[in-house]
């Protein structure tokens, strides 16, 4: 009995996904300026934690802003594979200025 409650819920759970309407990707998600964004809006990304993160942000407090999307490359840890899953909802823009 407890095998069948589970097949159940679990059968349940697959049909939900499967009709649920609204999918979320890459295209759909909301840009990441890498130059602006805070630890947690970098953390967003996919393969980004707190410690890459928190690299992301000594980078360009060292090196200042970036110039183009692909120099989160430069950044020890990301590298080509990290920068393709989010090519599309990283960008550059420079901060505003006081």
């Amino acid at each position: 009995m407890h095998r069948r409650k589970l097949w159940t819920t679990l059968l349940l759970v697959i049909l939900i996904y499967l009709l649920c309407p609204v999918k979320v990707t890459a295209g759909d998600a909301e840009k990441i300026n890498i130059n602006t964004a805070t630890a947690e809006e970098l953390m967003q990304l996919h393969g980004v934690g707190s410690k890459y993160a928190a690299r992301i942000i000594a980078y360009r407090e060292e090196f200042g802003p970036f110039k183009i999307p692909e120099d989160i490359m430069q950044v020890s840890g990301i590298g080509p594979k990290t920068y393709e899953k989010n090519q599309e909802i990283i960008i550059v823009e420079e901060p505003q200025k006081n």
